[in-house]
This record gives structure tokens, sequence and C-alpha cells, in this order.
């Protein structure tokens, strides 16, 4: 299963999803400092360049340990760095992981990029991996990340509460989606058509 953790670029129409890297940074910090939806994730405020330096650092270093695998999203169109996603929590002894740790700068919310995203993430997991369960997690307020995630076929599990303690020190419930290997057709089909409203 060591394949499981090896490097791969994951193209798209619309994405291309490249392995990520510091050479990345001054993109990343373009388009994603200051913006509010770090309240929601793990990391505390990224406001700088040399704070985004510190995130994809810490990502990478989780990569070396076989646990993450990041990738750094391109918009095809505009050749601009759209956001960043991974999988994450990799456990090849169960042929499961998550994707997650998913954001994008404003220009391409609400756009065909995260869906397909999503749809590459879960093609290569499923397909190419040989993945039995797929996670998703995201914070109990984040209802707008909840909706995203259902519309896509995602099943919810349930919410963790007390799961974990942010930097600015709130206490996180956590709502989990899963999607498993039987499901992953429909999901597929799913995810073609909601793709396919924004080729029209």
């Amino acid at each position: 299963m060591s394949n499981w953790i090896s490097r791969v670029t994951l193209q798209g129409k619309h994405v291309r999803l490249e392995p990520m890297s510091e050479a990345h940074i001054p993109g990343l910090t373009a388009i994603g400092a200051g913006q509010d939806f770090w309240n929601f994730m793990l990391y505390g405020d990224i406001a700088t360049e040399n704070d985004m330096r510190k995130w994809v650092l810490d990502i990478l270093e989780r990569e070396t340990k076989g646990t993450d695998l990041p990738f750094v999203v391109i918009h095809l169109a505009s050749d601009r760095v759209a956001g960043a996603t991974r999988y994450l929590n990799i456990v090849p002894k169960d042929r499961g992981l998550e994707v997650g740790g998913t954001w994008y700068g404003a220009d391409f919310q609400r756009t065909a990029v995260n869906t397909e995203c999503k749809y590459l993430l879960l093609q290569h997991a499923f397909e190419t991996l040989g993945t039995i369960r797929v996670q998703i997690k995201t914070d109990s307020r984040n209802e707008r990340s909840q909706r995203a995630i259902e519309r896509i076929g995602a099943k919810k599990e349930g919410v963790l509460r007390n799961h974990m303690i942010l930097p600015d020190g709130y206490i996180r419930h956590s709502v989990f989606y899963s999607i498993i290997d039987s499901e992953w057709a429909e999901v597929k089909s799913n995810l073609q058509g909601m793709l396919a409203k924004y080729e029209k």
C-alpha cells in the first residue's frame, strides 16, 4: 500500500491538483492570507507570507510522516493558485483516508473548482488507491461546508463533541461524514452531473 503516499498530479477540465511545495507559498499567500475561513480551521490566523510559510512547512512535515498528502489547486483558465486541499489521516492498513484541509481564495469559491477537486480526489482514492472509506469532517459552526459536503452525497455519521481545541481556545464540535466504496458509483455520477452544469 506504499502508493498511498506517493506524490501524484491530478488533472481535470477546470483544475490541476499538484503536489504542494515551498514554491507555492507566494501564490497561496496572495489568495489565502487574512481570509475568515481560518477561523474554522486548526492552524490559527494566517495573515502574512511568513504565517503561510509556517503552515506549508507544517503540512509538508506531515507528508514525510506518511499521514498526509497535500495538493495545491491550480485554476487552469487563469493559471492561478486557487487554494489547497489534501488527503490526511491516511491509514493504509484499513484502506481509509480523509479528504480535508481544504480552502480556496474568494474568486474560486462557489465555482466548479471545489466540485472538481472533490471529484478528482475521490476518484483517485477509490479507483486507484482502493480505499474502502473516505472521511470528511468540518466545524459544526460551518454550515456552508456541511451543505457542500452533503450535496456531493457523503453520509453524515454524527458529531464528535468537544473534539478539538482551536488555537484561539474555542472548543470545536466536529461533524463527520463518509463515503464508502459501495457508494462511490452513485457519488461519482452525482459529481459528474454537478460538473456538467458548469459546461453549459
